[in-house]
């Protein structure tokens, strides 16, 4: 179906007309349909704050070069007078965000651990000495650290604005953390590593 419009000034012999296709459904929204207008706005005035908090987490397992990158990353973001919000990690993603933001202001930094900082590897110990703000969870000691680790994921996600993420395709816990970051209607950025 469509709508003929024509351009009829002082009766021109010239009849100017385009056909102008229409959706006979367009003036129907659906009960289950998404505000994406509110979403739009809500993901604008994400971005615009001077101020956000921002999580970082992804891969264990990156070369060193893309550690330097996220390391980088960290330190800039935190510069600018963002808070990062990690969890623990020897090694990777989570390692090179706090290295980052430790280096840029300490107060920046705020790290989740999935358990208890007693259960953390000694590394991962060592590296936390300085950290101002380290939330810990005795309450999930008697789970297994993939578990505990997806609750952690879900946690950092709750408390930011903006996510930032590195991770492979095969990577079904941080996929699930994306997609929960998606549901929380958080701006989200995804670097995939393969």
């Amino acid at each position: 179906m469509g709508i003929l419009m024509s351009s009829d000034k002082d009766d021109k012999k010239q009849d100017n007309s385009i056909m102008v296709p229409v959706d006979d459904d367009m003036d129907k929204v659906s009960e289950n349909s998404p505000n994406t207008v509110d979403e739009l706005a809500m993901e604008l005035a994400t971005i615009q704050q001077s101020a956000k908090k921002i999580a970082i987490i992804g891969s264990r397992n990156l070369p060193i070069t893309h550690q330097q990158m996220i390391e980088t990353l960290a330190t800039a973001l935190a510069m600018q007078g963002n808070t990062i919000i990690t969890s623990g990690g020897s090694s990777g993603t989570n390692a090179a965000a706090i290295r980052g933001t430790m280096k840029a202001n300490p107060d920046k930094l705020k790290v989740v651990l999935p358990q208890t900082i007693g259960q953390q590897p000694s590394d991962v110990q060592n590296q936390l000495i300085g950290v101002p703000n380290i939330i810990e969870h005795a309450d999930r000691a008697m789970m297994t650290l993939a578990d505990a680790s997806r609750v952690c994921n879900r946690e950092i996600i709750d408390d930011c604005n903006q996510l930032i993420c590195f991770l492979s395709h095969t990577s079904k816990t941080l996929h699930n953390a994306v997609q929960y970051a998606e549901e929380g209607h958080k701006v989200i950025t995804v670097f995939y590593l393969d």
